[in-house]
């Protein structure tokens, strides 16, 4: 059964024995991991047993450890963790038997990247979301992030302003990890209480670590000023024009074929599947769909050609300069049609 994070102490051991711990946030992940650990701890689990799933691995050393008699405790925990998230035919029958046939006293944890179409479509991923508890846990959404923080600060009786949040989270943009560290050390620093805008700016340092594919979704949300500094970001932190580039012919060379295709009267489910878009590519373009009008993303494929060649050394020009340029312009389009969207909206009220 998936649950909410919220959720997942009313299923600790004794209560369930298989867990899945799935998604691309780190921090969520390790402090879901350390709650169940201590909950089987407190049953007596004394022994843990970890493995990591890489190329040629033997899952032989899963049946020999589940059949293996502990000299030192009666309840065990063992940790399976699949970073690629592709466990091969010999692992896909052993995590449909852990499924199928519980092992007893044994509380079993298996750790997943975020759920695709592949991993979502196969049988053993399927037999342990029914037979385990599965708990998805992604990146939250930077417009959620200040309350994320929030939160956080009142687990140490400390409190801030949503002004004061919203900056920490931008200076973390999006990192969990780093948000964490922050706060802790506002913990540190500060006392109980209020805290005030000044004692946040000099305490919070900007840990920011960007992401590429940040880049789309910051323009698709009509936000410039992002945009821009997620782009300066990258390049400071050492990302060639190319790979910053790339993603961005990713999103818009598929979504003007879906928007050809429509054209002709296919509906646009029709026509992403066609593109082959699946996934967080299909809900970005399909976000793109409402924003962006025709004109401006067959400009836009045509600019990131031109970018590429620069950025090759075959065009003239500053190829980040013209993605920074390139990039905000989208971002305001979408802004303005969001505004109108919004504006056309009251007055249907």
């Amino acid at each position: 059964m998936r649950i909410q994070a919220a959720q997942l102490a009313q299923y600790l051991p004794p209560k369930q024995q298989l867990f899945i711990l799935a998604g691309d946030e780190p921090l969520s992940i390790t402090e879901s991991l350390d709650q169940i650990r201590a909950a089987a701890r407190q049953q007596g689990a004394q022994e843990r047993a970890s493995f990591t799933v890489e190329r040629y691995f033997n899952w032989q050393q899963i049946s020999q450890f589940l059949q293996s008699f502990s000299l030192f405790a009666e309840k065990r925990i063992l940790e399976i963790n699949i970073p690629t998230g592709k466990p091969g035919v010999d692992g896909a029958k052993a995590l449909q038997q852990l499924a199928t046939h519980p092992v007893e006293d044994t509380t079993i944890i298996i750790t997943l990247p975020a759920p695709d179409r592949d991993m979502t479509n196969s049988g053993w991923y399927e037999a342990l979301s029914q037979q385990g508890v599965l708990l998805v846990q992604n990146q939250v959404p930077l417009a959620q992030l200040p309350d994320w923080i929030g939160q956080r600060l009142a687990l140490q009786q400390q409190s801030a302003d949503e002004s004061s949040r919203r900056f920490i989270a931008e200076q973390v943009e999006g990192n969990l990890l780093a948000a964490h560290q922050e706060i802790q050390k506002l913990g540190l620093l500060y006392p109980a209480g209020a805290l005030s805008d000044e004692a946040i700016r000099q305490c919070v340092l900007n840990v920011a670590r960007f992401d590429v594919s940040q880049l789309g979704e910051a323009m698709l949300q009509g936000d410039p000023a992002r945009t821009l500094r997620i782009i300066e970001g990258l390049r400071e932190e050492g990302e060639t024009a190319v790979a910053v580039m790339n993603p961005l012919i990713w999103l818009f060379r598929p979504l003007l074929q879906v928007r050809l295709a429509m054209q002709q009267g296919q509906s646009a489910q029709t026509a992403m599947t066609q593109a082959r878009l699946f996934g967080d590519r299909q809900v970005l373009v399909k976000r793109a769909l409402d924003l962006l009008p025709h004109k401006p993303v067959e400009a836009a494929v045509q600019k990131l050609a031109e970018i590429d060649r620069i950025a090759k050394g075959v065009g003239q020009g500053d190829a980040w300069l013209e993605l920074s340029r390139l990039s905000t312009g989208i971002a305001r389009i979408a802004a303005n049609r969001k505004t109108g969207q919004h504006r056309s909206a009251n007055r249907a009220r």
